[in-house]
């Protein structure tokens, strides 16, 4: 079985600005309500070391592997729950320019045999914290692009 959740938003900012934001795993704690702690340097075979808190869960520690980091465009990981195939996590950020700005999608792509037993959690859950991240982030690159200015 396969489930997708995607989160969208536009920031009032370019996508270098939003990169170097995404990109900054050490300061996720002071802004990020989703991943509250992140390890790790966004390079391609790297492995990130990520505390997540769903909205309403219990906070969890994963160790996915970067798959694709494409500066400014792309930022995917994967993660696993177990063997392969069991439950499979495919997280992407895309980043895309569309006028003075940036649209943001936040997407990840489930796939394994438990994926059944986890589907209406991850829409209450991991579907709202996704929302609030990309929330969080826009406040935060827009500040900073504010100040820059």
């Amino acid at each position: 079985m396969t489930k997708t959740l995607t989160a969208t938003v536009h920031i009032d900012a370019s996508a270098d600005q939003v990169w170097a934001v995404l990109t900054d795993f050490d300061g996720y704690a002071a802004w990020n309500p989703f991943i509250i702690s992140a390890k790790g340097a966004p390079v391609p075979g790297g492995r990130l070391v990520l505390r997540m808190q769903p909205v309403g869960g219990s906070a969890t520690t994963l160790r996915p592997r970067l798959v694709e980091v494409t500066a400014s465009r792309r930022l995917r990981w994967l993660g696993r729950l177990g063997v392969p195939g069991l439950f499979d996590a495919e997280h992407d950020f895309i980043l895309r320019p569309q006028g003075s700005g940036t649209e943001l999608t936040q997407r990840e792509v489930f796939r394994g045999a438990l994926v059944p037993l986890f589907a209406r959690m991850l829409d209450r859950s991991t579907l709202p914290a996704f929302v609030a991240m990309n929330t969080a982030l826009k406040v935060k690159v827009e500040e900073q692009a504010a100040a820059r200015v």
